[in-house]
């Protein structure tokens, strides 16, 4: 293994992939070992890639297992920081990294914006591309280097290099004031419901929240109070509406005619 990281460098420098490994190399610490995973997760769908078989490829399965271990590891590295706060804390913290806003963010300070392989008009219209192609780009480097390097690319590169810690769990994402600001712009109809209350194995109570839009469906969470099931509902449902575009548009669809609105004034 030793002996096969140390000429590594050298056969790249033949490579026709040798930007793509300096570029990764400077994003994770480490030189990729199969090119075609992190080449594989900067393809957007709009601009697949159809191998022999016939089956269309992009960066979609590798998001999805980049999420899973971004997930894990944002738990994990926040449980053993913060030994002493609850699990709503935890919960709310690491909302506040894995959130879409937080990848993209970062996905665009790593210059994966330029690396990406979209169509113009999808690039121009999905604010979230660069975070959805970072998670990929962690389900790359697990495939390609294993759990352990994953975790100190996630906690070094990403956590601790682009959040300030101490400012992230001072700051309380108010998801439920601005969804409320959200349908009260748009004159839609919004509505909490307690679906249902039950207890843990430790006899906490927990509290089942959903939030219907217009009388749409939007989102539902569970917490240990109302307020935090209101909270985590309202993150999804806010999510939902900026990244399922029919349904945003069938939940606009409800608000009604400007007619009947009345004159404020």
């Amino acid at each position: 293994m030793l002996f096969s990281n140390a000429i590594l460098p050298i056969k790249l420098l033949f490579s026709k992939d040798k930007e793509l490994y300096v570029f990764f190399r400077r994003m994770t610490g480490y030189y990729p070992r199969d090119i075609k995973l992190y080449r594989l997760a900067i393809i957007h769908r709009s601009k697949s890639l159809k191998l022999e078989n016939g089956r269309w490829c992009n960066n979609e399965r590798l998001e999805f297992l980049g999420d899973a271990v971004l997930s894990n590891v944002v738990a994990d590295f926040l449980y053993n920081t913060y030994p002493n706060k609850r699990e709503g804390f935890l919960t709310s913290t690491r909302a506040k990294i894995v959130q879409r806003e937080s990848l993209n963010r970062i996905g665009k300070s790593l210059g994966l914006d330029h690396r990406m392989r979209a169509m113009s008009h999808t690039s121009t219209h999905n604010s979230y591309m660069c975070g959805n192609a970072l998670e990929a780009v962690v389900g790359a480097v697990y495939l390609d280097q294993g759990y352990k390097r994953c975790r100190r690319f996630i906690i070094n590169r990403l956590i601790k290099k682009h959040f300030n810690l101490n400012d992230l769990v001072k700051t309380e994402q108010n998801f439920k004031s601005r969804l409320i600001e959200w349908a009260q712009k748009y004159h839609i109809p919004i509505e909490y419901a307690l679906v249902d209350t039950r207890t843990d194995e430790n006899n906490n109570p927990i509290f089942s929240t959903a939030i219907y839009l217009g009388g749409l469906y939007a989102s539902e969470a569970d917490g240990y109070s109302k307020k935090e099931s209101h909270q985590i509902a309202s993150r999804k449902a806010l999510d939902r509406l900026v990244q399922d575009h029919d349904f945003s548009e069938q939940v606009l669809a409800t608000a009604p005619p400007p007619d009947d609105i009345g004159n404020p004034f």
